[in-house]
């Protein structure tokens, strides 16, 4: 009997160490009154959370629209990389285009100044024709000798040196491009028009005839 009262009611089965416990978590107020449950928040709170927050899965949405800050770090130095080979490509097309139109530029230039030379040694020779003309009358009448034969030699081998040919010899064929008929006789014998007299010779610098030769021809009937 004593035992029985000592050791006090059995526990229940299966409890362990640790018995079933409850809890009532309701509030209570001051009063002493059992506070009421919760009011579900209001249906305009709940849209500006649902607004705030994007619906999952909707990729139309920039997930970093909300930041404040700037992308740093790797992100940031990408950028700047594109933005420099950007640059760099802008001034790549700008110098090519400048250096397109400097090389049509030199072009150009040099073409008008091998023009203007052309055309400055076309005036000097033709104001020197007059010159050149007596010139050649002497050397054909052998009254051309001494000092002033040297001289005629040094001034053809200066026109030279400028371009300057003189052409229109006796037995060349006659070129209505280059020559001047100023006399035409026949030849039974002969199978082409030929030049047979030189009155004056003609002169041109490269294709450019300055003068064409003023020559007598003689061809077949």
């Amino acid at each position: 009997m004593t035992d029985e009262h000592q050791q006090g009611p059995p526990e229940p089965e299966g409890s362990g160490e640790h018995p079933f416990q409850f809890t009532d978590k309701r509030k209570v107020n001051a009063s002493g009154d059992e506070a009421r449950p919760a009011e579900p928040a209001p249906a305009d709170d709940a849209a500006d959370e649902s607004a705030a927050t994007p619906a999952q899965g909707d990729s139309s949405v920039d997930p970093l629209a909300g930041l404040d800050f700037e992308p740093s770090g790797d992100a940031a130095e990408a950028s700047a990389v594109l933005k420099a080979q950007a640059e760099a490509a802008e001034h790549l097309d700008a110098l090519q285009r400048e250096r397109a139109s400097f090389t049509n530029y030199r072009n150009r230039a040099l073409r008008d100044q091998d023009a203007a030379r052309d055309r400055g040694v076309q005036d000097v020779l033709a104001a020197l024709l007059p010159v050149l003309d007596d010139v050649e009358r002497a050397k054909q009448h052998g009254e051309l000798s001494g000092p002033m034969a040297a001289i005629a030699e040094k001034l053809d081998q200066s026109l030279q040196k400028f371009g300057v040919e003189r052409f229109g010899k006796v037995g060349e064929e006659f070129d209505p491009n280059l020559h001047e008929a100023l006399m035409h006789s026949t030849d039974a014998d002969s199978t082409a028009a030929t030049i047979n007299l030189v009155v004056e010779p003609g002169y041109k610098i490269g294709d450019k005839v300055v003068r064409a030769a003023r020559v007598g021809v003689v061809g077949p009937e």
